[in-house]
């Protein structure tokens, strides 16, 4: 990493180096204090992804891929952010518990359950769900920044790469509303619809058209007895108007399925290596403890 990162230009170096150093002072701050306030919740986000999207942002700017605003709005970056961690932490509520770890903001569960591990008793499970729900309401505030990010990127490859985890996170974001399997197991989409979303993510206008359905099944989903049913609606509607269907999907540039595949079969082994990386840490960080 270190020879990599010294054949860099020093334009992208400088991006790196700040980065990291910011998100290193970030989340020490949390090793010693838990995520509390929505306030808290937003900042532990910002260092450990809001970072990593304005980070990119610049290094998109700085490659001459993408115009000078893309790198300079850092609220948009950040907020690209946001709503993949927020997504992740409300996913993977159960996974956190079992392995001792709380991300969850006590601020919004402390009005639902005296600990955060009780919205796992199936005797809370009225209660939880509305948990559930009201940190997914907050998630989906990130949208609207989402789609005005995106659609000022020109690059496709730069669209694509940022526009596909954008994609998924409101496809889980709609399995996990109202869900009570949340507190009981792993929910994720299906590797089918994971395929479609990829494919089709390829413009702003099919990324509007992919959100409005995933928010619309939401929606669909709202109980009328939800203490956040209000806001979930409010955030819906904002949502709606920036991406009401209109224009027909199609991709900016015609590409062979030939790309396609080659495009997939990238992603797919990248997603591969990721997990594995990931799983191989995790080993490694357990047979150190041990």
């Amino acid at each position: 990493i270190s020879m990599e990162f010294r054949n860099l230009s020093k334009v992208y170096q400088d991006v790196i180096s700040d980065i990291c150093h910011k998100m290193g002072v970030g989340m020490a701050e949390f090793l010693e204090k838990k995520v509390d306030s929505q306030h808290e919740w937003d900042k532990y986000c910002h260092y450990v992804a809001g970072l990593v999207g304005i980070g990119l942002s610049r290094l998109f700017s700085a490659s001459e891929l993408e115009d000078p605003i893309v790198g300079q709005d850092t609220e948009l970056a950040n907020s690209m952010g946001l709503f993949l961690q927020k997504t992740n932490i409300i996913r993977d509520y159960l996974e956190d518990q079992t392995e001792g770890r709380e991300f969850w903001p006590k601020e919004v569960w402390s009005r639902y359950a005296k600990k955060l591990s009780d919205l796992a008793k199936p005797e809370n499970i009225d209660m939880a769900v509305q948990c559930l729900n009201e940190l997914i309401t907050n998630a989906l505030h990130h949208v609207p920044d989402v789609l005005t990010y995106l659609s000022r990127l020109k690059n496709q490859t730069v669209f694509n790469f940022c526009a596909i985890p954008q994609v998924m996170a409101i496809a889980t974001l709609a399995a996990c509303y109202n869900n009570k399997q949340v507190f009981r197991g792993v929910v994720k989409i299906r590797k089918g619809q994971a395929v479609t979303l990829m494919m089709d993510a390829t413009n702003i206008q099919a990324v509007k058209a992919i959100m409005y359905q995933y928010v619309e099944e939401i929606y669909q989903k709202i109980p009328s007895t939800d203490p956040s049913s209000n806001k979930t609606q409010q955030v819906i509607a904002s949502i709606r108007a920036m991406s009401l269907p209109g224009n027909p999907i199609a991709s900016r540039h015609h590409y062979s399925p030939i790309y396609l595949s080659c495009a997939m079969l990238l992603a797919a082994l990248s997603w591969q290596y990721l997990s594995t990386i990931s799983k191989a840490t995790e080993e490694y960080v357990q047979a150190g403890e041990n």
